[in-house]
């Protein structure tokens, strides 16, 4: 019997023990994120994907498609490809695949004109390795309208034939300015030298000097003999 009220008892104050602590929580401020409507505030030093860092002067991207980063990659996961735009080469793809990334950092490192950075999206699960591949460029693109800039157009890469094309045109002009070149060289000796007037040296401006006058020979006076006494 006493047994009985005594587990009674024990669950009572078990209710009663786990009722205060959702009563002491119940007025505390809220700490939970309504997810998916608001999103964690992640450590400045988390390691999510990478992604381009957009230039406050240029409201564009840094990258330069040297390609130093894939390179350097020890699981060759970085994809990178470029065109020459100007006197500028600019990427055309860049994406990764970060089912293989091991977050090592060299391809921030290595970047020579520090065109990337360490994102803080940490929503990263999929159902297949597609999900884990990341476009870089259409990455940039997303947060430049979010930030209120124009999105930086991707160049589009050159067909090959029109590369061919401009690759035969040049090789075809080489040889007419090679041709042109000795035509030049002789039409430049058959005209007429026409040397410039001399300028007359210090010693023709200068008047003739005058010849010195012979001197007269000397008379030599008679030599007088001494007689001895």
């Amino acid at each position: 019997m006493i047994g009985y009220f005594k587990n009674i008892w024990v669950g009572f104050y078990s209710l009663l023990a786990g009722m205060a602590v959702t009563i002491r929580y119940f007025v505390r401020p809220i700490v939970t994120v309504q997810y998916p409507r608001e999103k964690l505030k992640m450590s400045p030093r988390y390691r999510g994907h990478i992604e381009l860092i957009i230039d406050p002067e240029t409201k564009t991207h840094r990258c330069i498609a040297c390609e130093m980063c894939a390179r350097i990659c020890p699981s060759q996961l970085i994809t990178v490809e470029g065109i020459k735009v100007g006197k500028k080469k600019l990427p055309t793809k860049h994406y990764i695949q970060f089912q293989y990334c091991s977050l090592c950092g060299l391809c921030i490192e290595s970047c020579p004109t520090d065109a990337l950075k360490w994102s803080d999206e940490y929503r990263m699960a999929g159902f297949s390795r597609e999900s884990c591949e990341v476009d870089l460029l259409a990455r940039l693109q997303q947060q430049q309208r979010l930030l209120g800039y124009p999105p930086t157009p991707i160049p589009e890469p050159v067909p090959e034939e029109a590369a061919a094309e401009a690759e035969k045109a040049a090789t075809e002009e080489k040889p007419e300015a090679k041709a042109k070149a000795p035509a030049k060289k002789a039409a430049k000796k058959e005209e007429p030298a026409t040397e410039a007037p001399k300028e007359k040296t210090e010693k023709e401006k200068a008047p003739p000097a005058e010849e010195p006058e012979e001197e007269a020979p000397k008379e030599e006076a008679p030599a007088t003999e001494v007689k001895d006494e």
